[in-house]
């Protein structure tokens, strides 16, 4: 009997040993699977959203800080104090790690006030839709500074940016676009850096529109015309100059004259704003025909009667 009882024991204990182990085994198996579902989430549902726009500019970080060095050493070493460390890190701050569709103007605010600068009064240039000319003037007039003449706009201008909630935190694969989702890196950079770049305005002020546009040069939906026209200060800005520039050979689509331009010179004129419009402005018209010497709109004097 005793040897019986010690027998039941021992198969007891050894059902228990075994009841253990396979209850510990299945608590490891299910921690192993839930950690590998978690960062199969973590990993693969950023991955898998391919965005329309182009991915961050490879070699960002040198990007940023080459363009920073350069403006305040080559073009305006008057800005020398500015920290381009400090300036790159509150912009990698605002969007590593970050879901590209969730930006606030919060996140950018570090970065808007460590590269703002003054702009000199009488110097403000906006445009729409005229982005090579009004650029390739600026570089041959130095007395105009358009928003990608300023430090922040220097830096950023044909580079794009997000991040992603995966390591390494940024997409280099893609990022969305305005019509994916608005509250996106660029859309939200480009916003507040217009309006600080509006808001600084003093003086006269220029805006380059493209006369040649068939749905109109000035468009309400614009960066210029949502944004930039109603940060203009009506007691810092005493004129708004408007030129309206054709394509040398294209389509006249609109003059001063026209209802888009009419529209914007009435919001302006409800703000308070003394208005200037004038057609081909032939400083800009001459630059134009750097590419288009012999054509018509080109020759230098004109016949008159």
């Amino acid at each position: 009997m005793p040897l019986q009882q010690g027998s039941a024991r021992t198969r007891q204990r050894t059902v228990l040993l075994v009841g253990i182990v396979v209850l510990l085994a299945a608590l490891v198996l299910a921690v192993v699977l839930a950690s590998l579902l978690t960062h199969g989430r973590h990993e693969v549902s950023p991955k898998m959203l391919k965005w329309k726009d182009r991915g961050t500019t490879k070699n960002l970080q040198e990007v940023i800080l080459g363009r920073c060095y350069n403006y305040i050493t080559e073009r305006y070493p008057e800005l020398g104090d500015k920290d381009c460390l400090k300036i790159w890190e509150s912009l990698k701050d605002a969007f590593i790690y970050k879901n590209p569709c969730n930006i606030t103007a919060e996140d950018y605010q570090p970065l808007m006030e460590l590269a703002s600068h003054p702009i000199p009064c009488n110097k403000s240039l906006f445009w729409s839709k005229t982005g090579d000319l009004v650029h390739r003037y600026t570089k041959s007039n130095q007395n105009f500074l358009t928003l990608e003449d300023t430090l922040l706009g220097y830096m950023a201008d044909r580079v794009s940016w997000c991040g992603d909630p995966s390591a390494p935190g940024i997409n280099y694969e893609s990022c969305p676009k305005r019509s994916e989702c608005e509250s996106n890196p660029s859309s939200v950079f480009w916003k507040m850096a217009s309006k600080m770049f509006a808001e600084a305005a003093c003086g006269v002020v220029q805006v380059m529109l493209n006369g040649s546009i068939e749905a109109g040069a000035f468009r309400s939906s614009s960066i210029f015309g949502s944004i930039e026209v109603f940060n203009l200060n009506p007691d810092k800005v005493s004129e708004v100059h408007i030129w309206l520039m054709q394509d040398i050979g294209g389509p006249q689509s609109e003059s001063c004259s026209g209802h888009s331009i009419q529209r914007l010179i009435s919001i302006l004129e409800e703000r308070n704003f003394k208005i200037i419009c004038e057609d081909n402005y032939r400083p800009v018209q001459l630059l134009q025909c750097v590419h288009n010497p012999d054509h018509t709109d080109c020759r230098l004097c004109t016949n008159s009667t």
